[in-house]
């Protein structure tokens, strides 16, 4: 049996990077709470050049590829992403599968690579939706299992390796606030997948009707309102 290497003993040195302001920098911030809670030194980093004298990095969220300069800093560069590798690399991959249709949505933790999303997979798990969850929801339960497989990592007896990716690939564009665009010849039902996934302050759901552009917004009825 191979043993765990000597930085593996508590207390190891975490770096939780989110290069970009995303709504998952509070998930992001959580995970670094219960990772120092567990006995490990960790900390949240804004910027890919913050990663000195760490042991075990997790990019969260991350727009920016690290270079193998920042990657040779430390033992093991981990990045969370949601679909099922290699298909569905590149970004926003939980809305763009949310868009399609599906409601069983795959999400690995994988090693960085020079390549996006590209890296052996050390883990990989699903997160279910049932179809009427809007954007914060998704949020929340990507977050969630974001965090839940960065915790597990950490809590094994030496670390996992990964498994490398096999198959065609395919890669998801960013998404841009275009993609919100609704078509007013389409009922609602048929358009909801996409009007669940718009963020109403960011990239609010529009459309374009009789010369004008009209925004929506959406969100959920309390359960004490009169149907």
């Amino acid at each position: 049996m191979i043993s765990a290497p000597s930085w593996w003993s508590q207390p190891r040195r975490v770096a939780v990077v989110v290069d970009n302001p995303s709504w998952i920098v509070p998930f992001a911030k959580q995970l670094v709470s219960l990772i120092t809670e567990g006995g490990d030194n960790a900390r949240f980093c804004v910027r890919h050049d913050e990663i000195i004298n760490v042991d075990i990095v997790f990019y969260i969220g991350c727009i920016r590829i690290s270079p193998p300069e920042i990657l040779s800093r430390a033992k093991r560069n981990l990045v969370v992403h949601e679909s099922d590798l290699p298909q569905g690399r590149g970004m926003s991959p939980l809305t763009w599968q949310i868009i399609e249709g599906k409601s069983e949505i795959p999400i690995c933790l994988l090693e960085a690579a020079n390549e996006i999303d590209a890296g052996p997979v050390i883990y990989r798990d699903s997160m279910h939706f049932e179809g009427h969850e809007l954007i914060d929801e998704l949020r929340y339960k990507q977050g969630q299992s974001t965090i839940d497989l960065c915790r597990r990592f950490l809590s094994q007896n030496k670390p996992a390796s990964g498994t490398e990716q096999k198959g065609a690939s395919s890669v998801y564009r960013r998404r841009t606030p275009l993609d919100s665009a609704l078509d007013p010849e389409m009922t609602i039902a048929e358009q909801f997948d996409l009007l669940r996934t718009v963020d109403n302050t960011r990239y609010p759901a529009f459309f374009d009707l009789n010369g004008h552009r009209y925004r929506l917004q959406i969100s959920k009825a309390e359960s004490d309102e009169p149907e």
